[in-house]
């Protein structure tokens, strides 16, 4: 069963956005760009580097450059599990 979007951020993941910069299959010196995002692991970036394999497997457009940023949302640390709340007047 995959993980939420939750408990893959309590693991470290944070989210990746890329923008892959390619050449167009018949016209290869007009750049187009492709927006990609999912949560990943910072510094290695395996699902980054996964679909950059794909890509460069799969699809005819050739990649001239990729630019991307990581951002974690929370770290492990500054969640808390609240079993209960008690109000003091």
């Amino acid at each position: 069963m995959p993980m939420t979007e939750t408990e893959m951020m309590l693991k470290g993941y944070g989210l990746t956005t890329a923008e892959f910069f390619y050449g167009m299959p018949d016209y290869v010196h007009v750049l187009n760009s492709y927006i990609w995002q999912d949560y990943d692991i910072a510094p290695d970036h395996p699902k980054l580097f996964q679909f950059v394999e794909f890509w460069q497997r799969e699809l005819d457009g050739p990649l001239h450059s990729v630019r991307f940023s990581h951002r974690k949302m929370i770290a492990p640390g500054e969640w808390q599990n609240v079993t209960g709340e008690f109000t003091l007047h």
